[in-house]
């Protein structure tokens, strides 16, 4: 049997399951990690080494790809070249480690960072506000984007990021704007700030790139994380900014648990546009918001929503759903209203009312001439013709040409 087309509906419905799957899996894991991190950071507060120990996952990402390739082909030597291949992307020039660490440098620190500001900003505020917070981001990633990468600029998307300043401000006064509440959104508004930074900095420098490098380029990420971030860690231990206990009392199921969490939802945001649509995929950080307000509640880390936190997550909800809007969203709407009165007028014409209408029209042309008839048309009218003896070609009548009852009869009788 051939393979089903891109046209036929039922791959479009298996994409949209594929999607909607995708976006479940995506916002059980970011809630996932967003309660594991919450309830690592009650009683081991070291948010960098958390944000440290979890970017230093990324480095199972591409031998873990590449055992899967093993697992499917028999080449031995698949590893090396898919390393030779994966490295190119990031430059054409022959491949050397420093060259490698120097280019995803600033990746890997606006990686971290992003972690550590969201971390902090959960030892301030609730899961749920922190989740709708970092919602924010995609708002970040339009304006850089017009700014920096001179995308087109879209109405549509400046109303989302005044909602989504309207949301952030909205949040900070639940509590009546006291200072952990004010320090954990602003927080938490940085650490959007950082990702939007570096998704715009990911499009700008590298572009569209496969699952393949994906995961090559985390695996670097790591690796960068690893080798030179890990003194920032000790520094911060060693001046006592963070505190360590032995390493019996160390969650370390919780931190490896909301490692694995983090892992699977940057594989799946990064590779589930290569089977679905992207915008099915950008639904799973927005799904989060209400997984993490039916936990807090349930654990009872949050009495309730509010009147106030109800309007600000319903806001920032408004607002992400906006951006989600494709570019030519105004000429769809403005295609879909036109074939939905096409279909509407189609309906309410009937024999009867195309009689009526050519009584009336003869009416028209005895008073008022018969190219006053079609003023409100254009100036040349194309009509097929449907008889194969009359013509094998489209014919153009021009309304001057009309000047006998005899023509528009003629007119009328090609056109119906």
């Amino acid at each position: 049997m051939a393979p089903c087309c891109g046209r036929c509906p039922l791959s479009g419905l298996g994409r949209a399951a594929v999607g909607l799957a995708l976006a479940a899996c995506l916002a059980g894991a970011w809630a996932g990690m967003t309660q594991l991190a919450k309830a690592a950071l009650r009683d081991f507060e070291s948010p960098f080494f958390v944000a440290w120990h979890s970017a230093s996952w990324n480095l199972l990402l591409f031998p873990g790809y590449c055992s899967c390739r093993l697992l499917i082909s028999s080449e031995r030597r698949l590893l090396l070249k898919q390393f030779r291949e994966c490295s190119h992307f990031l430059s054409q020039d022959p491949f050397s480690l420093r060259r490698l660490l120097k280019q995803t440098a600033p990746f890997s620190i606006l990686w971290t960072l992003t972690n550590y500001l969201y971390l902090m900003g959960l030892k301030n505020i609730s899961a749920t506000d922190v989740s709708a917070l970092f919602c924010c981001n995609k708002a970040f990633v339009f304006l850089l984007s017009w700014i920096v990468l001179k995308d087109r600029f879209m109405g549509v998307r400046i109303v989302a990021a005044i909602l989504s300043i309207t949301g952030i401000v909205l949040i900070a006064s639940v509590d009546g704007f006291r200072r952990d509440s004010i320090i954990g959104v602003a927080l938490v508004v940085a650490s959007a700030s950082t990702s939007a930074l570096y998704k715009v900095l990911f499009k700008l420098l590298l572009g569209r790139v496969s699952c393949r490098e994906v995961a090559f380029f985390l695996t670097a990420l790591g690796a960068f994380n690893l080798l030179f971030l890990s003194w920032v860690a000790v520094i911060l231990y060693i001046t006592r900014v963070e505190h360590w206990p032995s390493a019996r009392d160390v969650p370390w199921h919780q931190l490896c648990g909301l490692a694995v969490l983090l892992s699977v939802f940057n594989v799946v945001i990064n590779c589930g546009a290569t089977v679905t649509f992207p915008v099915l995929v950008s639904l799973g950080v927005f799904l989060s918001i209400p997984v993490n307000a039916v936990t807090d509640i349930y654990c009872g880390a949050m009495p309730g929503l509010g009147e106030v936190r109800l309007a600000a997550l319903l806001v920032l909800c408004l607002a992400f759903l906006l951006l989600l809007l494709p570019e030519e969203w105004d000429s769809i709407a403005l295609d879909l209203l036109t074939k939905l009165r096409g279909e509407t007028a189609k309906g309410e014409l009937g024999p009867e009312n195309t009689e009526s209408g050519s009584q009336v029209a003869g009416r028209g042309l005895h008073q008022g001439g018969w190219g006053g008839l079609l003023s409100h048309q254009s100036e040349e009218l194309v009509v097929p013709c449907g008889s194969q003896s009359f013509c094998q070609r489209e014919h153009l009548l021009s309304i001057d040409s009309i000047q006998t009852p005899q023509d528009f009869e003629h007119l009328h009788q090609i056109v119906s």
